[in-house]
């Protein structure tokens, strides 16, 4: 039997079959000797081969895992695996970011592309809470938003609450499967209920103290939408991992900074120290982005533990 999985709570998968039933499986243990190096061998967005143990209860064993095209990572709290694997099988991933409450830095901006784009993931960055910004958080987004509209992203500046631009997010969502990510509190949650308000999702309440969301989704879930969409709500992260990239293909990941690299003297180059680097020469002309070049070497000289 062959199913599309829609949730994970650790030992068990929610599999929806083609047929609208929905068994709860598990996995055979030798997934777990197959040298996968993540804390879940199974992800939300799998399509899976699974044994009917029980019909009546709609219980299976999972078998077999469909290759992936794609699939977005964490790094793992176990620290004896690599990754967390959030999602596969995405065409989308809705990257929210605001500029307070909490705030999204351009580095975590940055540290997101890296890894979807890595992965071949379109993105679409959504500003959220336009509706609240002060004179401060406008000068922010506008910054970050010329910044990534002038590469190539698609930037798009929403409310949730005011349900501003929502029904372009749709259109974007409609007969493609998503991946909603961003800090705690950015709206992933609110996202959803206005999407289709029979979810009633619990959303975060903000600390006014350190102003970080609290986690309200602690496992990975497919939602389906009339559209024929399908979203994958994720939890909400600090950062994402960056496993097994090696340091010179990071630059390739950096759409600016690929394609002035062909003008660089040696074919190896990093951009840091090298001489006659064409992406350095950009950068002192103010040609490229000065935050999408320190986030690049910031990336390459202080994560090294995560590259190869």
């Amino acid at each position: 039997m062959k199913g599309l999985v829609y949730k994970s709570t650790g030992n068990w998968y929610e599999v929806h079959t083609d047929s609208c039933e929905v068994y709860k499986c598990s996995i055979k243990g030798k997934f777990r000797s197959l040298g996968i190096k993540s804390t879940n061998p199974v992800a939300v967005g799998d399509y899976v081969f699974f044994e009917i143990i029980n019909k009546k209860e709609l219980k299976g064993i999972i078998t077999k895992i469909e290759p992936r095209k794609n699939y977005i990572i964490r790094k793992s709290v176990n620290l004896s695996k690599q990754s967390h694997i959030l999602a596969s099988n995405i065409d989308y991933c809705f990257l929210f970011v605001t500029p307070s409450n909490p705030v999204t830095s351009s580095l975590f901006i940055d540290r997101v592309l890296l890894s979807t784009e890595s992965f071949g993931i379109n993105t679409i960055i959504l500003f959220n809470k336009i509706d609240s910004y002060d004179k401060d958080d406008i000068n922010y987004i506008e910054n970050l938003f010329n910044t990534y509209t002038s590469i190539g992203y698609k930037c798009l500046k929403i409310s949730v609450r005011n349900k501003i631009n929502i029904e372009k997010v749709k259109k974007y969502m409609e007969n493609n499967v998503s991946v909603f990510t961003g800090h705690s509190g950015v709206g992933k949650s609110s996202m959803m209920n206005a999407l289709d308000s029979n979810l009633n999702l619990k959303t975060s309440i903000i600390s006014k103290q350190n102003e970080q969301g609290q986690h309200t989704t602690t496992f990975a879930e497919m939602f389906d939408f009339n559209n024929g969409a399908k979203v994958i709500d994720s939890p909400g992260i600090k950062g994402f991992g960056l496993i097994d990239i090696e340091k010179n293909e990071i630059g390739g990941f950096f759409i600016e900074i690929s394609k002035l690299s062909a003008h660089c003297k040696f074919n190896n180059c990093l951009h840091s120290n090298e001489p006659h680097c064409a992406v350095k020469s950009a950068f002192e002309a103010n040609e490229i982005s000065e935050s999408r070049y320190l986030n690049y070497l910031s990336i390459l000289n202080n994560d090294e533990n995560n590259f190869r």
